[in-house]
């Protein structure tokens, strides 16, 4: 328990037998419970969790090991938590996850989004270029700043856990995407949180040729279906200047589109959760 709050952690791994022991070693000890969901390992990764609940699956993807990990809290835990992502392959600070949880304790966020503000010169260029490219694809979607998009070292509150729809969601890479793009259209609050990048010979499961134009195809129609959803369900005046720059960018004048995307940050604004 963190001032007042449970915390528990969630560590999809997926052939890490290299490096979740030292994962496990390293988990603070104000953190209450560690699930550890292995998606599918060839090798020993299953038999080297200890102190630790042990979820297996058959290869399901990323985003689906990360969704029975919180789903698997929510039956275990009666009271209020937050649920903290981390990686199994190590490449998390788990010094970090005071300063990860801590808006969403203060109150400020329902979900808290880790930022490497220290990649460069650590990240591979061309997975320093993807990052960069998918953050500004997630910014559009999303309505809202996002600078370090596939960032996976995450904390969310469990009032937003206990509302998700675990029917609807990405199960690979895209994952973070996604989430931050639902996040937007229920009017949770996101918040973001500096983290430190570690590399450390680990090589990444992205294949950037297949992952970039399916997940930018993801994040392009995930734009407008947010946007014509919440103009059902969550109407505002910015939503309609939307639908009017937005209409006129086609029609008449392509920098339109900018005014469209400001009036669509201001309808994220005004739908915000308490």
């Amino acid at each position: 328990m963190y001032k007042g709050m449970h915390v528990a952690v969630v560590i999809p791994a997926k052939d890490e037998e290299k490096h979740i022991e030292n994962v496990l070693s390293t988990i603070p000890e104000f953190v209450d419970r560690v699930v550890v969901v292995d998606d599918g390992s060839k090798d020993n990764t299953a038999k080297l969790v200890k102190n630790a609940d042990l979820i297996q699956l058959e290869g399901d993807g990323v985003g689906a090991a990360i969704d029975a990990g919180h789903q698997h809290l929510l039956e275990v835990l009666e009271d209020d938590f937050i649920s903290v992502v981390m990686a199994g392959d190590g490449q998390m600070d788990p010094g970090d996850m005071e300063s990860l949880i801590q808006p969403i304790i203060d109150g400020k966020a329902h979900h808290v989004k880790g930022e490497r503000l220290d990649r460069a010169g650590k990240m591979p260029a061309i997975r320093r270029f993807g990052t960069l490219l998918l953050s500004l694809l997630t910014t559009l979607a999303c309505g809202q700043s996002i600078r370090d998009a596939q960032c996976g070292y995450t904390a969310t509150s469990s009032r937003v856990l206990k509302s998700w729809n675990w029917d609807k969601s990405w199960k690979g890479y895209g994952y973070p995407n996604w989430w931050l793009m639902q996040l937007s259209e229920e009017g949770w609050k996101v918040a973001h949180s500096p983290v430190k990048a570690i590399y450390e010979g680990q090589k990444s499961g992205i294949r950037l040729y297949s992952f970039l134009p399916k997940v930018s195809l993801m994040l392009f129609l995930g734009l407008h279906l947010r946007i014509i959803r919440n103009t059902l369900s969550k109407p505002t005046f910015p939503i309609v200047i939307v639908w009017t720059t937005y209409i006129l960018a086609w029609t008449y004048n392509p920098f339109m589109f900018v005014c469209a995307h400001i009036a669509d940050r201001v309808h994220v604004s005004t739908i915000l959760e308490d």
